[in-house]
């Protein structure tokens, strides 16, 4: 079942490439926001237009208190050279088992053939304030979560 607008996020821990935890609940803890975003694969055309476009946001998304977390099922390694490549300034968590995905209830699309591209606008108290689900709308997820977080500061 697909978490929705007013559920209760499900926690996650994975360990950081400098080894240390990430966890949404120690985001909470520090009374941040958090905008999860699900993507399909690392250095794909829709997948490096969002994360870049989440980079350039980044600054604004941190000035409003959220943090920016992307997920897929690439590994660790593939996820250091994305990052490392694109500059990208936020944690990305491997999925490789899907289960965070499956966790959420991000939804496969075009007809169950990739992974989907799901953003999620988690609250301080850990509540989901918003979803947005498109392949193809790439970066309106980070107008949208934006959106939402600015609204949320206020």
């Amino acid at each position: 079942m697909a978490i929705q607008v007013g559920d209760e996020a499900p926690d996650f821990n994975f360990t950081h490439k400098d080894g240390g935890p990430v966890s949404l609940k120690a985001l909470l803890q520090k009374k941040k926001a958090v905008v999860l975003y699900f993507y399909p694969k690392d250095d794909t055309p829709g997948c490096t237009a969002q994360a870049c476009s989440f980079r350039d946001s980044y600054e604004s998304f941190t000035e409003a208190g959220a943090e920016v977390i992307g997920v897929s099922s690439d590994e660790s390694t593939s996820h250091d050279a994305f990052a490392s490549k694109h500059r990208l300034p936020f944690t990305l968590i491997p999925d490789g088992d899907g289960s965070l995905r499956k966790r959420y209830g991000v939804p496969r699309s075009f007809l169950g053939l990739l992974p989907g591209r799901v953003t999620y606008v988690i609250d301080s108290k850990g509540v989901v304030q918003h979803v947005f689900n498109s392949q193809l709308q790439a970066t309106r997820h980070i107008t949208e979560a934006l959106e939402v977080i600015k609204r949320l500061q206020s």
